[in-house]
């Protein structure tokens, strides 16, 4: 059984960005394109946590648009790839969530403008 969230506890966990594999995981990430969404999932918003620790394991929680999406089965092993590609990088875990769900104030000014948001 899952514990529940601490009151008052964020509902996404922050990142590991002082890590020195942080910014190439990034990028990884910026490499994963939804196929429907001319814009890379991580600056949609789609990545909501990337936890890098000492031994250089990698666990990234992300969301989708919806969860009834297409790729809903493949973007997590496109991510774990791409990531997984990163040297330095040991493993990968990619842990797809729902909550909190993903909403259009989670992407970038970038994104926004990519897609005539802004």
């Amino acid at each position: 059984m899952q514990d529940a969230p601490l009151e008052g506890a964020p509902l996404i966990a922050p990142s590991s960005t002082e890590h020195p594999l942080y910014a190439a995981a990034v990028e990884a990430c910026r490499s994963v394109y939804d196929p429907e969404i001319p814009v890379n999932i991580y600056d949609l918003g789609l990545i909501y946590t990337i936890d890098i620790d000492a031994e250089n394991m990698v666990k990234i929680t992300m969301t989708l648009t919806a969860p009834g999406c297409p790729v809903a089965g493949e973007m997590p092993g496109w991510v774990q790839d791409s990531v997984g590609a990163v040297p330095g990088v040991k493993d990968v875990d990619v842990d797809m969530v729902f909550d909190p769900p993903w909403g259009m104030d989670m992407m970038t000014d970038e994104a926004r403008l990519e897609l005539g948001f802004m």
